[in-house]
């Protein structure tokens, strides 16, 4: 399979992305491709499923590339202070984040794309709704609450093993109705495999902690 050069320019003219051939190349030689044709907005927040295995990061890195896509994500600050390895998570598009700030993490995150919406400026933030490889009864509730918390669009990114294909092109403005919400997600994730498909997680809310 090729990898699909229908890229275009955002709706947002003052977003350009310049992808990198050698990605493509690379892309080409493992058989994956890509779908993608602009963002609708210059802020939003991109959720990635599903994340079963460590080669997502190897196989959607090359594809970010190839797009020449800027997305960031959110690590402990702490990281970022160790001498190269922090370095290189801000390269790989890591943004420190205080974990001790009293609104708390997705707090935190949604006042800085608020900021961002401010000041006109680009940020669309990468995350994993499932939170960890390993199998989960659901989602958890972070991308949600910094995608309505900020009011911005989200990216629904299908990486399909089963195809070797990674889409961009399907997004949502969430409503606050979570049930209809996750009707629409489970819908557009319809049918995409995982790398380990027995640990691909139902698209549902997690259940809330019950107090012991």
């Amino acid at each position: 399979m090729s990898v699909d050069t229908r890229a275009k320019s955002p709706v947002d003219a003052s977003i350009e992305f310049k992808g990198s051939r050698l990605a493509r190349a690379f892309l080409r030689l493992i058989g994956w491709r890509y779908v993608f044709n602009g963002l609708p907005a210059a802020q939003g927040v991109l959720v990635g499923y599903p994340h079963t295995s460590n080669w997502d990061f190897v196989v959607m890195m090359p594809v970010k590339w190839a797009i020449g896509l800027q997305v960031q994500f959110f690590a402990k600050d702490s990281l970022f202070r160790i001498p190269v390895f922090g370095r290189w998570l801000r390269w790989i598009g890591g943004t420190p984040i205080d974990r001790s700030s009293p609104k708390g993490v997705v707090g935190e995150m949604v006042n800085v794309l608020k900021q961002y919406k401010q000041d006109g400026r680009y940020l669309w933030l990468a995350l994993s709704p499932e939170g960890t490889r390993k199998l989960t009864p659901g989602w958890r509730s972070g991308f949600y609450q910094l995608a309505l918390g900020a009011d911005v669009p989200v990216c629904m990114l299908r990486i399909d093993y089963a195809k070797k294909e990674a889409h961009f092109d399907q997004f949502m403005h969430l409503t606050g109705d979570v049930q209809a919400d996750y009707a629409h997600l489970a819908k557009a994730y319809a049918g995409v495999g995982g790398f380990h498909p027995s640990q691909v997680a139902p698209i549902q809310p997690l259940p809330p902690r019950s107090n012991p």
